[in-house]
């Protein structure tokens, strides 16, 4: 089981004190509703937390509590079919030929809020003081929703060129 993310890894060190550990699983719960949206979980997760994947989908779950109550904050491989890792590794994950190219989600995630990240800072003034700052709501998964479909579609398109 390889771990693509982990809530813990951001409420640790540096964490905004006036902010609950809840927010550090925001991005990574904005990633996972689109994917619970785009069919794109296990065949386990299906059969074990299929309620929750419905209310997911019904906008009565957020991506974050799903991490949260169900995944135990990490984000991990075996959560994924196959297509999902596949999206998941070469556009979650930063350092691969197709973020290189196109950006990674993190990137995306920042300039879709404005916010900062010292490890993908933006050229205009922030919003959000952090990342951990952006609002867990539907609103706010609707505008990065747009730019993952948009990857996808690249993701999609790189994967298998259009042959001559």
């Amino acid at each position: 089981m390889a771990k693509y993310d982990d809530a813990s890894w951001h409420y640790e060190g540096d964490y905004p004190s006036d902010l609950s550990a809840e927010n550090a699983a925001t991005h990574i719960g904005m990633f996972i509703a689109w994917l619970i949206e785009n069919d794109l979980m296990s065949d386990e997760q299906i059969e074990e937390f299929y309620d929750d994947i419905q209310k997911v989908k019904r906008r009565d779950l957020s991506g974050a509590e799903y991490l949260i109550n169900n995944l135990d904050e990490k984000f991990c491989d075996d959560d994924l079919s196959d297509l999902g890792n596949d999206f998941t590794q070469d556009y979650y994950m930063d350092n691969k030929s197709f973020t290189k190219n196109r950006g990674d989600y993190t990137g995306d995630y920042c300039n879709v809020f404005n916010a900062f990240d010292e490890n993908n800072p933006i050229d205009k003034p922030s919003k959000y003081e952090t990342v951990y700052h952006v609002e867990n709501s539907w609103e706010n998964y609707d505008l990065i929703k747009k730019i993952i479909d948009q990857r996808f579609a690249e993701w999609k398109a790189y994967k298998n060129p259009p042959q001559n």
